[in-house]
């Protein structure tokens, strides 16, 4: 069995954005045809959205693309040191807005009337964890990097 070399375990992954780039660009496209052709506001701003992470996916994606072409990452506890304070005080600030969406959803949750709120709701709620999980995989990375300073 033929072992798989860490340049060939790039190279595919590389590939692989930028076949998902081009998926998301035709995402970005699709989504911006559809909301400029809706009249329905609920419509144009889920086009709107769906529009606009697909562009910051695909920024994501040359992120990766680039870190493996040309610019090699490196991350080191200095790095985190200069801003880790204001980052805590970010990771607060998150953890605030899921606890205030996760009141709010269930002020909302079950009643017809607002279950447009709730959808939108829902999918901040979604946002605010992901950026909640983002940060507190960093913080994890800064142990890694420096097991005796977290």
């Amino acid at each position: 069995m033929e072992k798989t070399t860490v340049k060939a375990v790039q190279e595919g992954l590389v590939q692989k954005m930028k076949e998902w780039q081009e998926i998301e660009s035709t995402a970005i496209k699709t989504t911006r045809e559809i909301g400029s052709k809706a009249e329905n506001l609920l419509i144009k701003n889920i086009m709107i959205t769906i529009n606009y992470d697909s562009a910051r996916h695909r920024s994501v994606q040359q992120f990766i693309i680039d870190s493996l072409e040309e610019e090699h990452l490196t991350l080191s506890i200095n790095d985190l040191g200069d801003v880790w304070t204001m980052i805590e005080k970010h990771i607060a600030l998150e953890q605030k807005m899921v606890s205030l969406v996760k009141e709010v959803l269930e002020t909302v949750k079950g009643k017809k009337t607002l279950m447009v709120q709730q959808y939108f709701l829902e999918y901040l709620l979604a946002d605010e964890e992901k950026h909640e999980a983002m940060l507190n995989k960093l913080h994890s990375i800064k142990d890694g990097i420096y097991p005796y300073g977290g």
